[in-house]
């Protein structure tokens, strides 16, 4: 599970244009964002890897992540291993003791400070930020739900198990 932000001032990327006609793509001056949350679920028995996914204006708060928790817990069906970076909101003290209070649903796990290379989800970004780095939202909502649908997108397709394999993790001996 990992937190993800999409904004205006994203960096524009090449393009196609035919020749004579280079595209023009118009950004806004302003810094809005949108926060997506995503948790990235292993293959388990028979099931394919899945994705699950929240966008909301603005960062994350810790009720943001528990409300994630517990969204994600209700749409996998069972217990979580949740494999966690350092942000902050992950280890407060309302994050925890909610975690905390319900064992059989959440078990947590640490990554390193930095190390995105050991988590599988940061494969699932790095796709949804390339699909939208030539975006030309016009407003919050649409960036919302241009990020929202990149995502379902991606929880479509058969590469998902890949980011598992990419951080080094096996899947096999899962039930």
């Amino acid at each position: 599970m990992d937190e993800t932000g999409s904004s205006f001032r994203a960096r524009v990327a090449s393009t196609w244009a035919p020749v004579g006609h280079p595209p023009t793509l118009r950004r806004r001056d302003k810094r809005r964002e949108v926060s997506s949350i995503v948790a990235l679920v292993a293959p388990y028995g028979p099931e394919p890897a899945r994705l699950y996914s929240r966008h909301q204006e603005g960062s994350f708060t810790s009720q943001d992540i528990i409300a994630a928790l517990r969204y994600f817990r209700r749409k996998v069906g069972r217990p979580l291993t949740i494999v966690w970076d350092g942000l902050t909101q992950h280890h407060s003290a309302e994050t925890l003791d909610f975690v905390a209070r319900h064992p059989e649903d959440f078990r947590l796990e640490r990554l390193l400070g930095y190390a995105p290379d050991l988590n599988p989800e940061e494969g699932c970004n790095g796709v949804v930020k390339a699909e939208l780095r030539n975006a030309t939202s016009d407003s919050v909502a649409e960036l919302r739900a241009q990020a929202r649908a990149s995502f379902v997108r991606l929880g479509h397709r058969h590469v998902l198990a890949a980011f598992f394999l990419h951080a080094g993790l096996r899947l096999t001996g899962l039930p």
